[in-house]
């Protein structure tokens, strides 16, 4: 029998899990750490795992100690791309374990293709989002008129297998991002959906993101086709 070709642009083509309660940071990181090692082995399927955590502070590689300004609570190394971050309910995560042996074995292209993403889905809640030269993130007005945060990125790939993710604030609690310098920009603030006038749960922002990963999907496939050419 003849093999079907997988159509890498389905978002079908991989494993999806939603959490309704939050999850340890901890727990999480060492979940996708074992999900990544059986994803490289050949003995897993790629995952993308959509979630929330209670308030933790995390630091990447590039983690300045000087940025962690009031730790408030838990901070934990992270092993990913970035600086300090924040995590906590109302803020959506995910989490994209995903084989970019694959998929085109650009890391640039992913992480655009991130961005990407996770502005196509604002836009279904009618919030203008963009990206900015040399700061990584999601970027929106906010009510004062003044650029703001509304997303964060930062990933690792180990043997062509993506760890970590994106996060995006529904309606967490700003103050608690007053702890750290976010991402290490400190010129800027940091909005969420709530603070914009929209009310969404993760139900409804998972949905959204969900209907638009065929089109994430796709960048990257488009990318892989591109590299494959040359």
């Amino acid at each position: 029998m003849a093999s079907i070709a997988l159509d890498l642009t389905d978002p079908h083509s991989v494993e999806w899990q939603r959490e309704s309660a939050p999850v340890r940071y901890t727990a999480a990181l060492e979940a996708m750490e074992e999900r990544a090692r059986a994803i490289s082995a050949g003995e897993a399927d790629e995952l993308i795992w959509l979630l929330e955590h209670p308030p933790v502070y995390t630091a990447g590689t590039s983690a300045d100690p000087a940025e962690l300004v009031d730790p408030r609570f838990e901070v934990v190394e992270a092993g990913r791309g970035g600086r300090y971050t924040y995590h906590g309910p109302g803020q959506r995560v995910g989490y994209l374990m995903l084989d970019l042996g694959k998929r085109g074995k650009d890391v640039r292209c992913f992480v655009h293709a991130i961005e990407g993403w996770v502005i196509d889905t604002l836009a279904t809640f009618d919030i203008e989002a963009w990206r900015c030269e040399g700061r990584v993130g999601i970027w929106t007005q906010d009510i004062d008129g003044r650029e703001a945060k509304i997303g964060a990125i930062g990933v690792r790939v180990r043997r062509w297998v993506t760890l970590h993710g994106f996060s995006v604030n529904l309606d967490p609690d700003l103050s608690h991002f007053g702890g750290i310098v976010p991402c290490g920009i400190d010129e800027f603030g940091v909005t969420s959906m709530a603070r914009l006038g929209k009310s969404i749960t993760s139900e409804q922002w998972d949905e959204a993101l969900i209907g638009q990963a065929g089109r994430f999907l796709g960048a990257l496939e488009t990318a892989r086709q591109k590299a494959c050419s040359k």
